[in-house]
């Protein structure tokens, strides 16, 4: 059966599958809860725009937006990623560089939608998680933090509806325009960005 978001990203199905597995070693079930999204990082500008090209063959919708400094999209596909037992990821969310720290390339996270118990599931699983992550008002995801710098977050809501309570839509394919990418500016001085 053809793949074609899983020939652009890679097998989503084995990383949820690895991550559900950590999950369970630390003594979380997220079999119960509703998946957000599926977070992909790319090193370099060229590539964030030929991935988001992509994946938009196989979206009906991009909401690209600037936060922490450079676009970020939130593509919503026609048809979700089918993962683990019949679970569905509706959203990936494509990452460009640069951030502040050390960050997986490829398939970074995914999230796990807990709902408004999502402070007492935090306090219950305290020992197993990593922290949180202080995003917006809207978005204040737990998470854990692997070895190889992949995550699985914890949050009260989808991404979705984070974007679309700060006034977002999924109407249509959106990019942020004249945007060009910046020089970092790091503890020892400006650096050019990789390229």
């Amino acid at each position: 059966m053809a793949d074609p978001v899983g020939d652009i990203i890679g097998d989503y199905r084995a990383f949820a599958a690895q991550q559900r597995d950590r999950m369970l070693a630390r003594g979380i079930d997220i079999a119960p809860y509703e998946l957000s999204h599926l977070a992909v990082r790319v090193p370099e500008w060229d590539q964030y725009v030929h991935l988001r090209t992509l994946l938009e063959r196989h979206a009906i919708a991009n909401m690209e937006n600037v936060w922490n400094g450079r676009p970020m999209s939130m593509i919503l596909l026609a048809e979700p990623l089918r993962v683990l037992d019949g679970q569905v990821i509706p959203l990936i969310e494509l990452i460009p560089p640069v951030h502040q720290r050390v960050y997986k390339m490829g398939m970074e996270h995914f999230g796990v939608v807990v709902g408004e118990e999502v402070d007492a599931f935090s306090r219950r699983h305290r020992a197993a998680l990593t922290g949180q992550q202080f995003q917006s008002q809207w978005n204040e995801p737990y998470y854990v933090l692997f070895e190889d710098f992949t995550h699985v977050k914890f949050h009260r809501r989808s991404l979705r509806a984070v974007i679309e309570l700060q006034g977002g839509t999924f109407d249509g394919i959106h990019h942020v325009d004249g945007w060009v990418p910046q020089r970092l500016v790091t503890a020892t001085g400006p650096n050019p960005l990789p390229r």
